[in-house]
């Protein structure tokens, strides 16, 4: 039980060059400013750290293309500025967005604080069945932690979202995030198939399927992906 919903691993997940993409998937990285946005993106798509990494003005965009379930899929992912002058600005990057990283500081208080209105604003903007995943970042910084992963947890667990604990600097645990962003994301799109060829199409039970319970939490220096929400995956889309 605990491996399906630990759900993807990483190294079933290859990096390709296809000639063909099967879906291209619209990700919104939100939070507050100086979280590690930039990072973690730039972590996942180009396996970099920039130590002297600027705020991001507006939004800016990279991709990555891998392989989940045997399809081809294109990340397109948004990274969004944190900074209250840009929310008008960014918030309509929301719309057609399949999945959202929803990112803050482990070491800030404030940054934790923000997250509830950053969901709120995520929910009116994007659509219904968006897939979020709430990501703790800068994780190797240990002894400045200031939000204890079990209030990140329990938030997560209300929300019906998933969450990890990651470290843009050391790389742990940010490419499990993304693919298990993704691959739920995939999941979605087979649930929504299967519904409308049944004719149950329905917002209301998704966000039913969303409400996940909580299962194991390791934290600390043996970092693991923390997942407390699960969506039924499909193996194919397609016949």
């Amino acid at each position: 039980m605990n491996e399906e919903m630990n759900g993807v691993e990483v190294e079933n997940h290859q990096e390709h060059a296809p000639e063909k993409i099967d879906y291209v998937f619209k990700v919104v990285v939100i939070g507050d400013s100086a979280v590690g946005k930039t990072q973690i993106l730039s972590r996942f798509t180009k396996n970099e750290f920039c130590f002297d990494s600027k705020s991001t003005i507006g939004v800016e965009f990279q991709t990555r293309t891998v392989t989940i379930k045997n399809k081809v899929i294109k990340a397109q992912i948004w990274d969004t500025a944190g900074q209250e002058r840009y929310r008008a600005v960014t918030s309509a990057y929301y719309r057609g967005a399949l999945g959202a990283m929803l990112v803050y500081d482990i070491t800030k208080r404030q940054s934790f604080d923000h997250v509830a209105r950053w969901v709120e604003e995520l929910r009116a903007h994007a659509d219904n069945s968006i897939v979020i995943m709430l990501i703790g970042n800068k994780a190797d910084l240990v002894d400045l932690r200031a939000i204890p992963t079990e209030d990140a947890v329990e938030f997560a667990e209300d929300q019906g979202l998933f969450f990890a604990e990651t470290s843009a600097l050391s790389g742990d645990n940010v490419d499990k995030a993304f693919f298990k962003l993704l691959d739920e994301i995939y999941g979605v799109l087979c649930k929504k198939s299967l519904e409308c060829g049944n004719g149950k199409l329905n917002g209301a039970d998704h966000a039913t399927a969303l409400k996940g319970s909580k299962i194991e939490v390791i934290a600390g220096p043996d970092l693991e992906i923390i997942l407390v929400a699960g969506v039924q995956t499909c193996a194919r889309l397609h016949a």
